[in-house]
């Protein structure tokens, strides 16, 4: 079995954390106060948004009257493995939860994304995805920090040629596949290229179509990690256009989730991809998704 990861690391840590803060009895202030802390640093730590360093760590678990030793230094490797985070480098850009999000995505065993807007980052091709930011953005062209995030979101289609690739399943509103995000020719290549992803051994692409009707999926988009290690939770998110989440692993809101995709499953079309992208493909050079052409056409008597 292979070693935990960073981000599963930081979440067994920061679970732990908040238990031995419970059994001492001590509010977050109390113990801020006492360590000499500002308040948001500890809610941050025991939120897994920063890591604690070793030097921290020690002192901490004395004020929660750990002495164990053997509990001790099991709390501190985690706390050395935790700070070697993916994406860390892009912790000016993104806040804390966002990047806890990228390194559990990296570490999951399987991944569930349902979106009804856009497509899922790690299917979007760099000019979908550069359109999509340019939209999201505060000009015509991406500023300075805009370009780092767009990096790091194609950044994390590396995932899908690892050897490590999780289970990825994928449902989409069939709305995504109609709207032309950066025209056409973008559009077209988008959805070749969804064609040759849903190829992938690892990659399962499915779609609710229109004649769904109203569906519990438009609530809104979501994601779901499993791990490999049953000590790791499953991990639940929403995210939002702006890459900020709200992020929960505790197990009756996981669940309901993934009853939900599970009937989003139920509601889908599935089997060739590929066919199925060529016809939308085919369908999108006919004009048959034109509503400005449709306007112009006189009804049938």
């Amino acid at each position: 079995m292979s070693a935990p990861s960073a981000a599963e690391q930081r979440l067994k840590l920061r679970t732990e954390l908040r238990k031995a803060r419970t059994r001492a009895g001590l509010s977050q202030r109390q113990v801020a106060k006492q360590m000499e802390w500002s308040p948001s640093k500890l809610l941050r730590i025991e939120s897994g948004e920063v890591s604690i360093s070793v030097n921290d760590l020690r002192p901490l678990l004395a004020a929660y009257g750990i002495s164990d030793r053997r509990q001790i230094e099991s709390l501190l490797d985690l706390a050395r493995g935790s700070r070697k985070m993916p994406f860390a480098e892009y912790r000016d850009v993104f806040r804390g939860e966002f990047l806890q999000f990228l390194a559990l995505e990296a570490s999951a065993s399987v991944g569930r994304y349902f979106n009804s807007l856009q497509l899922p980052r790690l299917l979007q091709t760099e000019e979908y995805a550069r359109a999509i930011a340019t939209a999201y953005g505060s000009g015509s062209t991406l500023n300075e920090t805009e370009e780092r995030r767009l990096e790091a979101q194609l950044s994390r289609q590396d995932l899908l040629q690892s050897e490590d690739c999780p289970q990825l399943h994928f449902i989409l509103d069939e709305a995504i596949l109609h709207r032309q995000i950066g025209g056409p020719g973008v559009m077209r290549a988008q959805l070749k290229r969804l064609g040759e992803l849903s190829q992938h051994p690892k990659v399962t692409i499915m779609v609710v179509p229109y004649t769904a009707g109203a569906h519990p999926g438009l609530q809104g988009p979501f994601t779901l990690f499993e791990f490999a290690s049953e000590e790791m939770p499953d991990s639940l998110y929403l995210e939002n256009p702006r890459g900020e989440t709200v992020a929960s692993n505790k197990p009756e809101e996981t669940r309901r989730y993934l009853e939900l995709f599970w009937q989003l499953e139920d509601l889908s079309v599935s089997g060739n991809m590929e066919t199925l992208m060529h016809g939308l493909i085919r369908r999108m050079d006919d004009g048959a998704d034109d509503l400005a052409a449709l306007l112009d056409t006189p009804p049938e008597e």
